[in-house]
């Protein structure tokens, strides 16, 4: 029983290095998320008054929403070549169960999506005037934020794997769940930037992210089922 975890955490890191390697061949798909949050960012302050005090104001709303929507820009080749390719059949005729590859792929997902995009945030958030007491709960709400929501983005991906376009049914799908993870991101930020503590805000996430850890993986991995049988 003892050798049960490793077996598990030996099997979660395989399909993390695999879907690594094949997402830095395809550098792509983890680059254009990047690039569409730098530019948008980088264009916003031309579209509105480019004050310093009205940039600072929007910023926190502005850096959360851009990333939301960075977010989604990959999410539709998530499982898309292990379907195409018959990958997915095979990870489910696998003695290793299936939640576990599909949360080995998430964190990939995430390590190569969510993570980029909390890190280079602050730089962000220099160009859209964010007051200092800003940065820490951007980068850290960001951080749980994009987590969650990626666990949220699998579900979708998984239920229109087998759609030829499903990307805008995945984002019709996927938008009313992120709408939460939203706004209290963006409320964290607000209020560290107005002087008040963040901690519950950073608190929700947290709550939100063990659930979805804990719910979501089952849940994609039945939705993965039905859409391989189709």
């Amino acid at each position: 029983m003892s050798e049960l975890p490793q077996v598990a955490r030996s099997s979660w890191r395989t399909i993390v290095s695999r879907d690594l390697k094949l997402i830095w061949r395809q550098r792509s798909d983890m680059i254009n998320p990047l690039v569409f949050y730098l530019i948008t960012i980088t264009l916003l302050p031309l579209g509105v008054d480019p004050s310093r005090q009205l940039l600072g104001s929007i910023a926190p709303g502005m850096l959360w929403i851009m990333a939301l929507l960075a977010t989604l820009l990959s999410l539709d080749s998530l499982f898309r070549s292990d379907y195409e390719d018959g990958s997915l059949v095979q990870f489910q005729l696998s003695a290793q169960p299936l939640f576990l590859t599909v949360l080995g792929k998430v964190t990939a997902y995430w390590l190569t999506t969510g993570l980029p995009l909390a890190l280079i945030s602050p730089l962000l958030g220099i160009m859209l005037a964010l007051p200092d007491g800003g940065y820490i709960a951007l980068v850290l709400s960001l951080l749980l934020g994009t987590a969650i929501m990626s666990l949220i983005g699998a579900l979708g991906a998984a239920l229109t794997v087998c759609l030829n376009s499903g990307g805008l049914i995945l984002t019709l799908v996927v938008m009313p769940l992120y709408l939460p993870v939203l706004i209290i991101g963006a409320n964290c930020v607000s209020s560290a930037v107005a002087g008040f503590g963040y901690q519950r805000e950073l608190a929700l996430l947290g709550a939100g992210l063990a659930m979805a850890l804990i719910v979501m993986p089952a849940a994609i991995a039945g939705a993965l089922k039905i859409s391989a049988n189709q």
